[in-house]
């Protein structure tokens, strides 16, 4: 089955990330594809590489970095959401005028077209979070 993944919570602040996780892995391991995982919302934060967890807690940003490595998953972050909580790339930065960027390995800023694609080459759209 092909699956299209919509994370719309952030790290730390609600479960939904994790759950979405646990799940994209999950589905990869029982031979599921998954199409693409879309961060929209505050789900954006997990993408941030500035992101510092203390010792012993997890990384999300770092373990959704490594899924999406190992099984080329596309990851994409919504720009509009990413521009409103300062996630941005390389491009955007220097179009917006600032000085850094900010977004981890792995993930990429696109538009809500990625999302409503996403949901038409899928079998099954799974969101989490509200």
């Amino acid at each position: 089955m092909k699956l299209a993944i919509v994370v719309n919570e952030g790290p730390y602040t609600h479960q939904a990330s994790d759950t979405a996780l646990h799940f994209t892995r999950a589905a990869l391991e029982a031979g599921h594809e998954i199409e693409r995982v879309f961060f929209y919302h505050d789900g954006v934060n997990n993408a941030t590489r500035l992101t510092v967890p203390p010792q012993d807690d997890r990384n999300l940003q770092k373990e959704w970095t490594e899924l999406g490595t190992t099984h080329g998953l596309d990851m994409v972050v919504c720009i509009a959401a990413a521009q409103r909580r300062g996630i941005l790339d390389a491009n955007e930065a220097k179009r917006q005028g600032k000085d850094a960027d900010n977004i981890a390995e792995g993930f990429r800023i696109s538009g809500l077209g990625q999302l409503i694609d996403a949901g038409i080459q899928a079998d099954r759209l799974v969101t989490f979070g509200d």
